[in-house]
């Protein structure tokens, strides 16, 4: 169990997610799940199939409501927050490549539109134009991807790769809160995963978002972040950070799932 002094940015206490409630496919995923993210911190989230963890997102994000519980952002209370509000202070990147980004805006009205993200909406002008510039430094920083030759092309004709890149540029232009990134690699080939991998860890680190990671990847739960959490019948078993985490070995992570099966 990880202990902190400071409070945390997101406390999750006691949280039930119960789905098909009230019919006889009534099933408790999350079962009083606790849960402290703080400031700064990567976390890697780690589960059997089943455990909990895209669960834990949609509770996060307002997808789900919770079945009882209590989720607060910085000590204020945002159980039944909407989805729309919480994307004021969340952003999330989803496995697919096709979910996050309109297909028939272009890059560069996509990342304009990720610009918006949480401000009212008003009668204005774009100003695309201008921003064009700032765009063609950001996509820069996805190195290798060719994204920034691209602005003015549909988002429906870039390559998987590009695509979420894209999806997780967005995410991060307006610094969330909290960045919830769910099996973002997964859809795509060894080489693109590990290159958008390295290029998420560098802006998660030199931004010091506050963010938590759902893979399936040993090597990279182990690899990346700071803190680490393992899901098992929609509870934390599993709860280390800094020396401990970085102490870790594959070997060790595996016999701890053999010793939950």
């Amino acid at each position: 169990m990880i202990k902190k002094t400071e409070a945390p940015l997101l406390s999750l206490a006691d949280i039930v997610t119960t789905v098909n409630g009230g019919t006889p496919n009534e099933v408790t995923i999350l079962n009083h799940l606790n849960l402290n993210i703080y400031d700064g911190d990567f976390i890697t989230v780690l589960g059997s199939n089943g455990a909990g963890k895209s669960t834990l997102f949609n509770t996060i994000s307002g997808e789900l409501p919770v079945t009882a519980g209590t989720i607060k952002l910085r000590d204020r209370d945002i159980t039944h927050l909407s989805v729309e509000k919480r994307t004021a202070f969340l952003a999330r990147v989803f496995q697919d490549p096709k979910m996050g980004t309109a297909p028939r805006m272009t890059v560069a009205e996509n990342l304009l539109l990720a610009s918006h993200r949480g401000h009212r909406r008003t009668l204005r002008l774009r100003g695309l134009k201008q921003q064009m510039p700032h765009f063609k430094e950001m996509t820069a920083t996805m190195d290798g991807n060719g994204l920034s030759e691209r602005l003015n092309t549909a988002t429906e004709n870039l390559s998987g790769g590009q695509r979420q890149a894209l999806s997780f540029l967005m995410a991060t232009e307006q610094r969330p809160d909290l960045l919830l990134l769910d099996e973002h690699t997964a859809a795509l080939d060894p080489k693109t995963s590990a290159q958008l991998m390295a290029q998420t860890n560098q802006r998660v680190t030199q931004e010091r978002l506050t963010c938590l990671m759902i893979t399936h990847h040993l090597d990279d739960a182990l690899k990346y972040g700071n803190r680490l959490i393992v899901l098992d019948q929609g509870k934390i078993k599993y709860d280390v950070r800094d020396e401990v985490k970085a102490a870790l070995t594959k070997e060790q992570l595996l016999g701890f799932f053999e010793s939950i099966d």
